[in-house]
């Protein structure tokens, strides 16, 4: 297993959980009253800081990936929904509206795409748990955007499926070694031209291109992506869009990114948890100090996760991707 591929796909998962983990206390603010109580948050604020929903489902989707392989398909992934996540036995907590509104109508009989059709399909909760997608799939943004809609089926539509999407390219691309260019390039190229998520990434990437650092680029990314008028911040457009241009921003470098989207406002977890799995695969390597923090999932989300070593993980993981490739 080259050693390459084995520390970009560390650093992509354990980027993930780190940004979701550091953006917890900040989710859902607006940048100004994150700058009100805390000026810039630069590292976790408590002990107790962990990954939630946005960790657990990208390990969810890692362990489905190694359960079935090259077999995996959406009527699987809605099997093993109803099995792990919707059963009695994982007390499920809730995640994301999207998510609970999808229970709901797998509980009811659905199946996707139909169980993924409803009034919040534009979410951002499969954007954030797409990275194993994109390791799996190194080097081909095809693929990787091919099984994201596939999972994405069960839960999302529309607009929070071009939004996973967008992130799975961008991370297979990573994960082959490509620049930052190359990799906006990917997640740009995976979605339709006239949507949503690809005029705001457009919009993003040019705030981004043009601000000295991330933290000149803050405002002038929540100029151009934010939609603050509807009622829940979690939308999969402007998550992306803002994860990718603090991506380009940072001239892809990890800690800038993800501690400017931890900043940026709005749902801060999981605009880091994107930042995180890009820039991680990017550079390879990700802070240790923060690395040790999150590199066991809790479970406290999705009980079956308990206990995922995310290093292991994304071993697994790269072997997988090259046994996979060894069949084709």
């Amino acid at each position: 297993m080259p050693d390459d591929l084995k520390s970009r796909a560390r650093a992509s998962l354990l980027g993930l959980a780190i940004g979701d983990a550091l953006g917890s206390p900040t989710e859902n603010k607006s940048r100004e009253a994150i700058g009100q109580r805390w000026g810039q948050v630069m590292d976790f604020l408590s002990e107790g800081q962990a990954g939630s929903d946005d960790t657990e489902y990208a390990m969810f989707n890692a362990r489905l990936l190694l359960k079935y392989g090259p077999r995996i398909s959406a009527a699987l992934i809605a099997e093993e929904w109803r099995r792990e996540i919707v059963s009695v036995s994982n007390s499920y907590r809730g995640a994301g509206f999207s998510e609970m509104m999808a229970i709901r109508n797998l509980k009811s009989g659905l199946l996707p795409p139909q169980s993924g059709q409803h009034l919040h399909a534009w979410s951002d909760g499969l954007a954030m748990r797409v990275a194993p997608f994109g390791i799996v799939a190194v080097g081909n943004p095809v693929l990787a955007a091919h099984l994201a809609e596939m999972d994405g089926s069960v839960t999302h539509a529309g607009e929070g499926i071009y939004a996973g999407k967008a992130v799975a390219a961008a991370v297979a691309t990573a994960m082959g070694g490509a620049p930052v260019p190359s990799v906006i390039d990917a997640a740009r190229e995976a979605i339709p031209g006239d949507s949503w998520t690809k005029r705001a990434i457009d919009r993003a990437v040019v705030a981004g291109a043009k601000s000295r650092d991330v933290w000149n680029a803050l405002a002038p990314l929540e100029h151009e992506v934010v939609f603050d008028r509807y009622f829940w911040s979690d939308l999969g457009p402007e998550a992306v869009a803002l994860a990718l241009g603090l991506v380009v921003a940072s001239r892809g470098n990890f800690r800038d990114a993800v501690l400017g989207a931890v900043n940026v406002g709005r749902d801060t977890d999981t605009i880091a948890a994107i930042a995180g799995a890009i820039t991680g695969a990017l550079q390879g390597t990700v802070p240790e100090e923060w690395a040790r923090r999150v590199s066991v999932v809790a479970g406290t989300c999705i009980g079956v996760v308990k206990g995922m070593d995310i290093r292991r993980t994304a071993d697994q993981l790269v072997q997988l991707s090259r046994d996979w490739e060894a069949k084709q």
